[in-house]
């Protein structure tokens, strides 16, 4: 991510089994501490977005227990701390993975560059520092190291934003990262009938403001938009340079849902009005988590926002391979059959889920269509496969 080039790269290519286990990992710390401070090993998991959700600001997490922002900060960072020392005490197998991924004897600049491509194929800028100082922390860096890599890897996130939205200041689309339109709606499933206007402001007024959140001013809006990661970034500016696109609006709705006995809102990333008159929901979801359940409840609930408003609905994976092209995925027939045999029986937990990709090659983005081709239900925290599909939740 320290050029244009590198942030408008597929992400294909960065999705892995072994990524996503990090999140799994520090799940599992958390859930040990939400043992001794329930209300902290919470502000922990929704501020670095584990267990499925996104990242939320601290402006956020503050407005849903009503505190200020530096308090939330204070309480997150004193969890962290917390949580690194019950994980040295208890020899918890983090430690081992963490080490083998993020090696102390590793330059600074091999792990910025590893920290960075990681950031950009989860869609975690919001928490790039906090994500990055953590994984070395539990992969055994020092505090000072620690720091200091993780400060790279947030000024190169920072350089990128500066840049980006210098070049835009002077009305100049950067052509380097742009993707083409047509692509991007190829797959949109249009509706009959005259969409509904789009919203003039957006849902998330919280924090609008909050100081982790990207900003660049585009054209089209006529004012400065703010954005969470590089992917929502990229997508809005080619929305932006698109002739096609007549208006558009970020974050058009908040949509609530309880699930696994917590409250969510899933924001959409942006609305956008065609030049034809059609509309079209488009929301950002990093291609390795497309199939878990936590997602894909927060895609049917912006499938039934943009029917309800006559809208397309783009579900965007910062690839050219998004929930049409991996269902489409070629996989072993027998391998798909020994599955579906398998979970009739019992679902997987992480350790057959392990032992399965070992014995047939199975990769992420394999399993992935498996799960979306049979309406299986994959779940992050713990990690676990099963037979029954999605369950819609309470809104």
């Amino acid at each position: 991510m320290s050029t244009a080039s590198e942030v408008g790269h597929d992400i294909a290519a960065d999705v892995s089994f072994e990524l996503e286990e990090l999140d799994e990992l520090v799940g599992e710390l958390l859930t040990d501490h939400a043992e001794r401070a329930p209300r902290d090993a919470r502000i922990v998991a929704l501020r670095l977005g584990i267990g499925g959700q996104r990242p939320e600001t601290l402006t956020r997490i503050g407005a849903r227990y009503d505190l200020a922002r530096d308090r939330v900060r204070q309480l997150y960072t004193k969890a962290i701390g917390q949580i690194l020392r019950e994980a040295g005490r208890s020899g918890h197998r983090s430690a081992a993975i963490f080490a083998h991924r993020y090696p102390r004897e590793a330059g600074d600049h091999r792990l910025t560059r590893a920290l960075l491509a990681e950031t950009y194929a989860t869609d975690t800028d919001l928490v790039a520092m906090e994500w990055s100082y953590l994984k070395l922390r539990l992969a055994g860096h020092d505090q000072t190291d620690a720091k200091r890599v993780a400060g790279y890897v947030m000024q190169r996130i920072l350089g990128w934003q500066k840049k980006t939205a210098s070049i835009l200041a002077k009305l100049h689309a950067p052509d380097d990262d742009t993707d083409d339109l047509e692509a991007l709606l190829a797959d949109v499933e249009w509706p009959a009938g005259t969409p509904a206007p789009l919203p003039t402001q957006s849902a998330r007024v919280a924090d609008s403001d909050d100081d982790g959140r990207g900003r660049f001013y585009l054209a089209k809006a006529g004012r400065d938009i703010a954005y969470d990661s590089a992917l929502a970034a990229r997508l809005l500016r080619t929305l932006d340079a698109a002739p096609a696109v007549a208006a558009f609006q970020e974050e058009p709705a908040a949509l609530t849902y309880h699930l696994d006995g917590a409250d969510h809102a899933h924001y959409p990333t942006v609305a956008a009005r065609l030049t034809d008159g059609r509309a079209v929901l488009v929301d950002v979801v990093p291609l390795g988590r497309i199939a878990f359940h936590h997602t894909r409840i927060q895609s049917e609930l912006a499938r039934a926002y943009a029917d309800e408003h006559g809208w397309g609905l783009l579900t965007w994976t910062g690839s050219a391979l998004g929930p049409a092209q991996l269902r489409a995925r070629p996989t072993d027939p027998a391998i798909q059959a020994r599955v579906a045999g398998e979970l009739a029986q019992a679902p997987y937990d992480r350790a057959a889920l392990a032992a399965l990709c070992a014995d047939t090659g199975l990769d992420l983005l394999d399993l992935a269509a498996l799960v979306l081709r049979n309406d299986w239900r994959w779940e992050r925290l713990p990690m676990r496969l099963s037979a029954g599909p999605p369950r819609r939740p309470r809104g």
